[in-house]
């Protein structure tokens, strides 16, 4: 997992990925074409184009062909796989903590 969880925060470490990707969860499950990526976020098509391969090769963002069009998605589970994983231990050191200065 901490393979997996790396790649996924990875993508997201810039802020227009940031930018693409908080637009796709926006569109939800229906997605966005590159154009309509590029009309929401004002990112260059070649540009965008580079952000949404890194976003999808760090499992955060699907793309499917359909037709001439290829249909960006946020990997919702991906997604909630991460903000879980980095939960996970959350406050997990306080509890001790708590229990020590009584």
């Amino acid at each position: 997992m901490w393979e997996s969880a790396a790649a996924g925060f990875s993508a997201m470490g810039s802020e227009a990925r940031l930018k693409v990707l908080k637009t796709l969860v926006r569109a939800g499950q229906s997605g966005l074409t590159v154009g309509e990526i590029q009309n929401r976020t004002g990112i260059a098509p070649s540009t965008l184009a580079h952000h949404l391969r890194f976003l999808a090769a760090g499992g955060v963002v699907e793309q499917k062909k359909v037709g001439r069009s290829t249909i960006n998605r946020a990997c919702f589970d991906e997604l909630r796989s991460l903000a879980q994983f980095i939960l996970s231990e959350c406050c997990a050191d306080e509890v001790g903590k708590a229990a020590n200065d009584g």
